[in-house]
């Protein structure tokens, strides 16, 4: 986000009951939730953060904890361009967006990714000291400079360059020792206070921070301001809990890794009114629908599509606190994330969990198949699991759409388009049913499936499909994303050869197997086997 920093905070009386060395904020600066300190809401003329116990910020002190109904009022100046953020919002609206700043590329994709704007291209220019870093061109080398000057000559004094937590913690020390402070301009908290739970770690997740901070030692290289063990161990855990996944310009694949205090504030909800999303350069937090004065902004920082205690131990385990969420609350989609097959007499339960024990045995071969490029026996697995599914689960149940998402991918991939467009369209009316209506997840997963139809000749309902997932993606990336612009080119086109299919489908299908007789239809790309439905970035 870019605009002039306001007048400084000032501290809070001593005898404030938020504690001693509490901020107390009164400038231009920006909403935001808080996961520890608070939530972040909507009022007239105010940004209010209300104390909570979540996984954000740290507690500046346990009086805060004491007064979870005391909210901090951050008063916004009318003049200030952010002001129309006490102002209700509606769905496609950009609630918030900050440009990147301390983000670097992931160590698998250095070669392949432009470290300034993240967009993967074919020819990159190498950086001619380190050898490491990859521009798009000058434009984007000399944006770089000011973060990449000090990580130019770190990587060669190591000779290599270390992970990419290791690279973001340096770039994030290297811009305080720049600025003097961690407060980094634009943002309504430091990185000082944002929680990093390291008293929570598992001793294996222990050992691995510890490792990572003597990798950093040995890459740091300081301009002078020195830091404490505890403090480079504070900024790997705030990495390692509130990193933000970077994905490509298409969103189709992660990148890197980057830290934005301010989102890091926005708390979670299973069922969310607000997205994140990179888009050119910057990344966005849009509303998915109306949102009141007052409200709590949230998002979801995982896949939905998962059973309630499922989700809750993900979330305990990754992120440290328990979701307290309605969804959770009352279990909504439990039902549909378990159902069987309606008729009478229904399934046995001893069938049922037979064929839900076959499910999740079978997922472990496809894994495992996956991994080692066998494509056409994750087909067959999928194949004859599904045929075992098929008179026992329902359409909506969780196994059986975890299998219809792999085989009608791997279907595409292999080019066979029909039955990879049948497995997609059962899997797209499921998560119709699970998912919020303006679910990012959702709207790629439709994408997919429209495109499939539309290499299979099924020209209609591909059509519907790419025109539904266009108005999805419209509110959760907005016009602007490289994804909705190519949607918006695909939609012209089906809608074309719809017009054509409904005036003679002879002649269609005659043109289509001409043009595809003399070019190579395009395919998706390699299926990947990796997890999604994380905003949040995870060291494996």
């Amino acid at each position: 986000m870019c605009w002039a920093r306001g007048n400084l905070p000032a501290r809070a009386h001593s005898n404030s009951p938020f504690g001693q060395g509490m901020l107390v904020v009164v400038c231009a600066l920006l909403l935001v939730s808080s996961p520890a300190m608070g939530s972040l809401q909507l009022a007239e003329g105010l940004l209010c953060v209300t104390p909570s116990t979540s996984c954000g910020m740290m507690a500046p002190s346990d009086a805060m904890l004491q007064w979870p109904t005391r909210r901090l009022l951050l008063t916004l100046l009318p003049s200030h361009p952010l002001h129309g953020l006490t102002k209700t919002r509606f769905g496609a609206d950009v609630t918030l967006y900050r440009w990147t700043r301390d983000q670097v590329t992931g160590s698998s994709l250095t070669h392949n990714v432009c470290h300034t704007c993240f967009k993967r291209q074919e020819k990159l220019h190498r950086c001619g000291q380190c050898k490491f870093a990859h521009y798009c061109d000058r434009t984007c080398q000399k944006d770089a400079w000011l973060n990449h000057k000090n990580e130019c000559s770190a990587v060669k004094k190591l000779g290599k360059a270390p992970n990419e937590n290791i690279r973001l913690a340096a770039r994030i020390m290297w811009r305080i020792e720049r600025e003097s402070s961690g407060l980094a301009e634009g943002c309504l908290v430091s990185i000082d206070d944002l929680q990093n739970h390291i008293d929570n770690f598992q001793d294996e997740e222990k050992n691995g921070l510890m490792d990572d901070v003597q990798n950093f030692l040995d890459y740091w290289l300081s301009q002078g301001q020195q830091f404490g063990m505890n403090y480079i161990s504070h900024i790997f855990g705030v990495i390692s809990c509130n990193g933000f996944t970077l994905s490509d310009q298409r969103g189709l694949q992660a990148v890197g890794v980057g830290i934005f205090p301010n989102l890091c504030l926005v708390n979670h909800d299973c069922w969310p009114n607000c997205t994140v999303i990179f888009n050119n350069g910057k990344i966005e937090l849009r509303s998915l629908g109306k949102i009141n004065k007052g409200d709590e902004l949230s998002v979801s920082y995982i896949d939905f599509l998962n059973l309630t205690e499922d989700r809750q131990q993900q979330l305990k385990r990754q992120y440290y606190f328990d979701c307290t969420c309605e969804q959770c609350t009352k279990k909504t989609t439990d039902a549909l994330l378990l159902a069987v097959k309606e008729g009478d007499p229904k399934p046995a339960d001893s069938v049922v969990k037979e064929v839900t024990q076959f499910s999740m045995d079978t997922m472990e071969k496809i894994d495992k198949a996956r991994s080692e490029g066998l494509y056409h026996e994750v087909v067959k697995y999928c194949r004859d699991c599904l045929k075992r599914q098929e008179p026992v689960l329902a359409d909506t149940n969780i196994h059986k759409l975890r299998i219809l998402s792999i085989s009608s991918e791997v279907l595409s991939y292999l080019q066979m388009f029909e039955e990879a467009a049948e497995n997609a369209k059962k899997m797209v009316d499921g998560y119709l049913k699970i998912y919020h209506p303006h679910n990012a997840q959702l709207g790629m997963a439709v994408m997919r499936a429209g495109v499939t139809h539309w290499h299979a000749g099924i020209i209609e309902v591909g059509h519907g499909m790419i025109c539904k997932a266009f108005a999805i993606l419209l509110i959760t990336h907005g016009p602007s994303h490289p994804i909705a612009k190519d949607l918006e080119a695909m939609r012209a086109q089906t809608e074309m050869e719809l017009r054509m299919f409904q005036q003679n489908e002879f002649v269609y299908y005659k043109m289509r197997e001409a043009a595809l007789s003399n070019r190579p239809i395009q395919v998706m790309q390699e299926p990947k086997n990796e997890a999604q439905g994380m905003i949040f970035h995870k060291k494996s």
